[in-house]
């Protein structure tokens, strides 16, 4: 029968019990509303199912011809890693190295750690590597960008479509499910479901009790009694990942990615980001200059979504890190939950404003007919990937907790002055 489980929220830090969920159901933290847990109906095997479509749909991807590029009876003919290579041969080998990370490496690597951790576990069996591989799905799950390729590549279609004809080949078909079939992987998993499988590396573990220190894995989510003063920080019996009671040096990491992404901001949005030459005439174009063209060739909603994407979600998020930043340093109370809630907004949007590096990668690889037609990538480029990846490496570094231990800090504090506290209080992580 199933059972109640402990659980810590990892945006607010509350220690709560979460009860058997019905199919489909999910529990959500009582404080911050962040979702703790949800209930996958056959989650391991749908999921299985979808990986292997997912590599198959991978594999033919990269296989064949994405895109032609037709003009004056001259063809270039491309596929995903055309972009990358010529980036890297003309020097642009920072945003090649991201680009090839982000679009290829981390959906291919992501579907390849599925299939070897779920394979065993539908023979039930859990290797000791099963743990580590699948804090590795973990993290690469942030860096795979292909529905953002996708977007890059209808822009840079509209971008294309008064110059030549685009033709487009089956990996781009293949590319298009994929997207799909990966997302539904995604959504299929049920993490908690797979962590259960694991057995414990120490059998000496306790669960807290209510009113004793706890410390919650950020990885799989266990939670064990805090250890008294440990002469290092010990490291989760079941997944092998540090515990910390918070984020280790949240605030000065944070601050120092945040300010290097406000610096390269600047730069980013002032120089061009690529040159294109075509029939003889060059122009270049900034991140600006590129929503002006489409607004004046009446392609309004591309030219919104460049500029949500480019200008103003890269803005938001530096106004939002800066607002959270300030507030845990000047011991804030104010609308914790709604200030929860931008975090979550920093996560979500951030990875959107790769768009524009996606879109001069795809320009470079389709438009190479010398003279005639060609398209040179520029250093604001190198400047906005570097602001995409500050900006997303500032969020992950920020630890939400810190929002709420003034709050923690004054309830201990109440607790404290009053006479008869209360013993079956809420226990928190």
């Amino acid at each position: 029968m199933p059972q109640e489980i402990q659980c810590a929220c990892l945006e607010c830090g509350l220690l709560q019990r979460i009860p058997p969920l019905p199919p489909g159901g999910s529990a959500l933290c009582v404080r911050c509303g962040n979702v703790l847990q949800r209930h996958r109906p056959r989650s391991l095997s749908r999921t299985l199912a979808l990986t292997i479509a997912g590599i198959l749909l991978f594999i033919i991807a990269n296989s064949f011809p994405f895109l032609s590029f037709e003009m004056q009876g001259q063809t270039t003919h491309t596929t995903l890693i055309t972009g990358v290579i010529d980036l890297y041969l003309g020097g642009n080998w920072p945003v090649a190295a991201v680009v090839l990370f982000t679009s290829i490496l981390a959906p291919g690597l992501q579907l390849m750690l599925l299939l070897i951790i779920l394979v065993p576990l539908a023979l039930e069996r859990v290797p000791h590597w099963l743990p580590r591989l699948f804090r590795w799905v973990r993290t690469l799950a942030p860096w795979g960008m292909m529905d953002v390729f996708m977007l890059g590549i209808l822009v840079a279609a509209v971008k294309l479509s008064a110059m030549a004809t685009l033709v487009p080949g089956a990996s781009l078909f293949a590319f298009a499910v994929l997207i799909l079939v990966l997302a539904a992987a995604q959504a299929a998993l049920d993490p908690d479901l797979v962590w259960l499988r694991v057995p414990l590396s120490r059998s000496d573990w306790i669960a807290p009790r209510p009113g004793e220190p706890a410390v919650s894995c950020d990885v799989c989510a266990l939670v064990v009694r805090a250890p008294a003063a440990p002469p290092v920080r010990p490291r989760c019996p079941r997944c092998g990942d540090r515990l910390h009671a918070r984020k280790p040096e949240s605030l000065q990491r944070t601050w120092a990615l945040l300010i290097a992404a406000i610096i390269c901001y600047v730069p980013a949005n002032l120089l061009p980001i690529m040159t294109v030459t075509s029939i003889g005439r060059s122009q270049s174009d900034t991140i600006m200059s590129g929503v002006v063209f489409m607004v004046h060739h009446d392609m309004w909603p591309l030219a919104l979504v460049i500029f949500v994407a480019s200008i103003f979600v890269p803005l938001l998020k530096l106004a939002i890190l800066l607002l959270l930043l300030l507030s845990v340093q000047l011991r804030s109370s104010w609308r914790p939950r709604e200030r929860t809630r931008l975090y979550r907004i920093t996560e979500a949007i951030g990875r959107w404003s790769m768009v524009d590096v996606y879109v001069v990668t795809l320009l470079v690889a389709l438009v190479r007919l010398g003279n005639l037609a060609s398209v040179q990538p520029e250093l604001g480029v190198v400047f906005f990937c570097a602001v995409v990846i500050l900006t997303m490496l500032a969020a992950m570094s920020f630890d939400p907790r810190l929002i709420w231990d003034v709050l923690e800090h004054a309830d201990v504090g109440e607790r404290e002055r009053a006479p008869a506290p209360n013993p079956s209080g809420s226990v928190r992580a």
